[in-house]
């Protein structure tokens, strides 16, 4: 992630078009590179909490979470500022505070042209992860809010980088939650060890992530569904659920659509490092325990040439 520059350019495999129609004073640089996830399995009609990946860079994803009451909105890792607050201005909503998941230039890098942009805006960042931009610490436990319907629960995932913070976001309705995750738990897949260690990821994903509620929306921070899988299923060639998973992936990037979200639920499924409790996954490996199991298929993946 840290290898991205500005380039302006558009990459032909994000989805980038899929714009409502177009009002004739519209013009094309003035849209938001933004779609609109509508997951099944929502419990309630009356949603309170819209969720809305606005595609960044090559294959970052910045989120909008928007309180439907009030209209306020938190934005996830805006490293694209104008167009996530193009994205909120196409519903209405207006953004009152970024929540960044780690330091990484492809995740931060937006905070301090967020804060020119929109005066007295609060950027949160984890407290050990020393964020650019960022104007108010979280750790393990802090407590937000969006509008009058949104809770967020700060949750300290660190592997990737020391402080990274996953947001855990319920509505006061009876939906199901979400979690944006960043560069700790990616669909079917997991960040990198840059700052920690495979104990710290096993405690990240397997307790933190895997104990949520297993209809917990899964946000996170790349569109790198397609390869993790691909890889995955040379893991676990005998999963079912990994190969149709993949295959449905690869249509919705044919179609241009976010694979985004997963569920915790899914996760456990398809995503061999959510899976390294199993005995039968720890065999594979000739492993004596998870985080050993955790740490192999972790090497395995940065050597492969997928």
């Amino acid at each position: 992630g840290l290898a991205h520059q500005l380039t302006g350019r558009e990459d032909p495999g994000s989805p980038k078009r899929l714009f409502p129609i177009l009002k004739p004073s519209t013009t094309l640089s003035s849209l938001p590179a933004c779609f609109h996830s509508s997951p099944s399995g929502f419990r309630s009609r009356n949603r309170k909490m819209k969720i809305i990946p606005v595609a960044c860079l090559e294959d970052n994803y910045a989120y909008l979470i928007v309180d439907e009451s009030t209209k306020a909105a938190a934005a996830v890792d805006p490293v694209e500022p104008e167009k996530v607050l193009a994205a909120a201005s196409e519903v209405g909503a207006y953004i009152d505070c970024v929540l960044t998941t780690h330091h990484h230039w492809d995740h931060a890098g937006g905070n301090e042209k967020m804060r020119l942009l929109v005066p007295g805006i609060k950027v949160y960042g984890g407290s050990m992860d020393n964020v650019k931009g960022c104007t108010d610490q979280v750790e393990n436990g802090t407590k937000l809010s969006i509008g009058k319907e949104i809770d967020i629960l700060c949750l300290h995932t660190p592997c990737h980088t020391k402080g990274h913070i996953s947001y855990y976001v319920t509505s006061k309705e009876e939906e199901d939650p979400a979690v944006f995750t960043g560069d700790t738990l990616f669909i079917a897949g997991c960040g990198r060890f840059f700052e920690g260690t495979a104990e710290q990821m096993y405690q990240s994903l397997c307790v933190t992530l895997g104990s949520l509620p297993k209809s917990t929306r899964v946000y996170c921070g790349h569109e790198y569904t397609v390869k993790s899988l691909q890889f995955m299923l040379t893991v676990e060639p005998e999963n079912e659920k990994m190969k149709q998973k993949l295959e449905w992936a690869q249509k919705q990037r044919e179609a241009n659509q976010p694979t985004v979200p997963s569920t915790i639920g899914d996760e456990l499924e398809i995503n061999t490092f959510m899976r390294v409790d199993l005995p039968e996954i720890q065999a594979k490996f000739g492993a004596k325990s998870a985080v050993e199991a955790l740490r192999t298929v972790r090497n395995i993946k940065d050597t492969w040439k997928g």
